[in-house]
């Protein structure tokens, strides 16, 4: 079973707002189980899918510096239920952020309807004391995950040396291509 619970970054604003998305499958192993016939996300993946958004959006935010850990949900309400073949979208909105961690607004909607609402507070960990507690693995920043967001930064260079182009070309000026940056 996989543990990223989001799929692909749609929008990425650095120390601010980020929104990502998740296909339900039925290739997905608790969605057999949870509940048979009638296949449902669990309410607490929603919640992991939305604590990942968050917490990569809070761990950009200070260059990675910090292991960023769930510390509690202080509210949690949810208004329905996400079965196999929908689609999530989560909005993360970072509302403080502090030396000894951050505040999150994130909400989870299902075909434009809001389906969770929450506030996630996340704790930093400084290294060291990181490592004495939970080891040497980051699980929020791994490399799959973290991958995730590569990709949603590289798509958005494209898409503004697409826009610069086309700008470019609507002014009458010479485009040359530019090499993909890494």
């Amino acid at each position: 079973m996989r543990w990223i619970w989001i799929d692909k970054f749609t929008e990425f604003r650095s120390g601010q707002f980020a929104r990502a998305i998740k296909n339900l499958t039925l290739a997905e192993e608790h969605l057999h189980d949870h509940f048979p016939g009638f296949p449902v996300m669990p309410a607490s993946l929603i919640i992991e899918g939305l604590a990942q958004t968050g917490g990569i959006l809070v761990g950009e935010a200070s260059g990675f510096a910090e292991k960023v850990v769930l510390a509690k949900l202080p509210r949690v309400e949810f208004f329905g239920v996400a079965c196999a073949g929908d689609q999530l979208t989560y909005e993360v909105t970072l509302t403080d952020l502090r030396s000894e961690g951050a505040v999150v607004d994130a909400k989870a909607f299902l075909n434009g309807e809001l389906l969770c609402d929450a506030e996630i507070v996340f704790a930093h960990l400084d290294n060291t004391r990181a490592n004495q507690i939970f080891g040497p693995k980051n699980f929020v920043f791994t490399q799959q995950l973290l991958g995730v967001l590569d990709l949603a930064k590289a798509q958005q260079r494209a898409k503004e040396q697409a826009d610069a182009s086309a700008d470019g070309q609507a002014n009458g000026e010479p485009t040359t291509p530019t090499p993909p940056q890494g």
